[in-house]
């Protein structure tokens, strides 16, 4: 979806039976738009042949099967730089090409877990906390994998020489932590979650409930930050916050703010923090986040083919993103997509059933 957002035409291989996880009909499934689809069946040595005839033309080949899996199939990185010596062969997958693991089945959950990912998330005292599927999906595998590709790219146009961008969840969470790793190295990170300063282990970076049962979000890590917070409170009436800097004062602090929070709505501390640099912003539902004024001044979210969804990122001054074709349904673009990259005996691969076009 990013490589397409950002002006890349992009096409989807898809099994002619579709496969896998399914959260309901692939032409309303946002991840795929921008990228027509065409339906193969890469066991079928004709399959095969088609799918390297596209790879002949291509700057870039993604997959994610298990490792030797493309291999089997006749499509790996060997037969696909035979017909294009320039291509970049990205492979995405979460225990990488090596390693013991490598063969193992796997999810997201999985790979934060052995990679230092989900450990540290959570309150004191309580279990990890999975943070969705944002950390390995899509920060340590996809955009690691993006920026990869991109780097293999600019080498493959001015060299003329492809390779392979091993992409694996694992390596880019672990990257992703270095940071921690750092601070840990330096005695300043704790092992105990809950209990450091970015895990809910200070009042001044937290979470807190508002007389609505919403929440405000606290961030005034800065001395001056802290500050403009601790004005505008006064203002409002709160004097006498504890001091941060005393370590004995930090449960008296968290109580104090916990009880101040909870005296008014959600939209009554935003209207009192906005614009301001007190580092507070309300926690803001998924569902709500198109309104929040910020992101409609910015046109975050549009409407765009019947479907709300966000404007590509990140944005360029002279060669703006822009929103694409919608999601397609699977195979819907076969016969078009095949004819157009000059692959052979298109009708005959249809009727045989090696490649599917779905009207």
């Amino acid at each position: 979806m990013l490589l397409a957002d950002l002006g890349a035409e992009v096409i989807r291989v898809d099994r002619t039976q579709p496969g896998g996880i399914s959260f309901g009909a692939p032409e309303k499934d946002l991840l795929g738009r921008g990228r027509r689809s065409v339906a193969l069946d890469l066991k079928d040595p004709r399959g095969q042949a088609a799918f390297l005839e596209l790879v002949a033309s291509a700057d870039v080949v993604i997959e994610g099967f298990r490792p030797g899996v493309a291999e089997r199939l006749g499509v790996g990185p060997e037969a696909c730089h035979a017909v294009n010596p320039k291509l970049v062969f990205g492979r995405m997958t979460g225990w990488g090409q090596s390693g013991p693991f490598a063969h193992n089945a796997g999810h997201d959950i999985n790979y934060i877990a052995i990679s230092g990912g989900l450990d540290p998330i959570g309150r004191a005292g309580g279990p990890p906390q999975i943070p969705l599927n944002l950390v390995g999906d899509f920060a340590g595998g996809s955009m690691y994998l993006v920026a990869g590709v991109l780097s293999a790219l600019l080498h493959a146009r001015t060299t003329g020489q492809g390779q392979v961008v091993d992409a694996a969840i694992v390596d880019g969470v672990a990257h992703l932590m270095t940071m921690f790793t750092s601070m840990q190295n330096l005695g300043i990170w704790s092992s105990e979650r809950g209990t450091n300063l970015f895990d809910s282990g200070v009042p001044f970076y937290d979470i807190y409930r508002t007389s609505d049962d919403r929440w405000m979000s606290v961030g005034g890590l800065e001395p001056q930050f802290w500050a403009a917070m601790l004005d505008i409170l006064a203002t409002a009436g709160f004097d006498g916050i504890p001091d941060r800097n005393d370590p004995n004062q930090l449960p008296v602090l968290r109580d104090t703010l916990t009880a101040i929070f909870a005296t008014k709505t959600q939209a009554h501390w935003s209207k009192l923090f906005d614009g301001t640099d007190a580092c507070v912003a309300p926690v803001v539902p998924l569902a709500e986040t198109p309104e929040h004024p910020h992101l409609k001044a910015r046109g975050t979210y549009v409407q765009h083919e019947g479907q709300l969804q966000a404007v590509p990122a990140p944005r360029f001054s002279e060669t703006p993103a822009t929103l694409g074709l919608p999601p397609r349904a699977t195979g819907a673009d076969t016969r078009e997509v095949l004819t157009e990259w000059g692959v052979s005996d298109v009708e005959a691969l249809i009727a045989d059933g090696v490649a599917a076009h779905n009207e």
